[in-house]
């Protein structure tokens, strides 16, 4: 079998995550990140279960309770927050306010948009939670130093945005191989 040159081997070209000019730590990164997102979303579901719902709704409850803080809460600024969207937090929400967690109304100034907030019994829900969430994020980010998680929170932004873009470029590779 013929031996191929270097660079036509290696899964990635972008300069800064090459050493040596081979991909292998940036194939360890990926290889560590695969799985990693896969316990994190076992986490979430895990959460969502404790409380009787599911990883989903447990992430849009957290996470209208966490933005809430900040201010008033739309559909669209959650979809926003999580990457997903309108039409599937709608849904989602709508679950959450029949059972009681969450109201939805309509904003003031714009009744197309509306406004999310939790009740008391969500409030309650996510309290009961707490300590566990303490217990089992302590242990996933245990060893990880106060620079190592500010490296983390600086890149993740840019780590997701980053996805979303190759997953639209590689969904226009297969359209146009599809074609061809």
């Amino acid at each position: 079998m013929a031996t191929t040159p270097a660079n036509k081997t290696l899964t990635i070209t972008h300069p800064a995550c090459l050493v040596d000019g081979s991909d292998r730590e940036f194939r360890h990164l990926v290889n560590g990140l695969l799985p990693f997102a896969a316990r994190l979303l076992s986490v979430r579901d895990g959460f969502g279960s404790l409380v009787g719902l599911t990883g989903v709704q447990y992430s849009l409850i957290r996470s209208i309770a966490h933005l809430s803080q900040q201010g008033e809460v739309t559909v669209n600024q959650l979809a926003d927050h999580l990457h997903l969207s309108g039409p599937f937090i709608t849904i989602e929400t709508g679950k959450l306010k029949k059972l009681g967690l969450i109201d939805k109304k309509a904003h003031p100034d714009d009744k197309r948009k509306m406004r999310l907030t939790i009740t008391t019994a969500g409030n309650k829900l996510l309290n009961e939670l707490l300590p566990v969430q303490q217990q089992i994020n302590d242990v996933l980010f245990d060893g990880v130093t106060r620079t190592e998680f500010k490296v983390l929170c600086s890149v993740v932004d840019r780590l997701v945005a980053n996805g979303d873009r190759a997953a639209l470029d590689l969904e226009h590779l297969q359209a146009r191989r599809l074609k061809g």
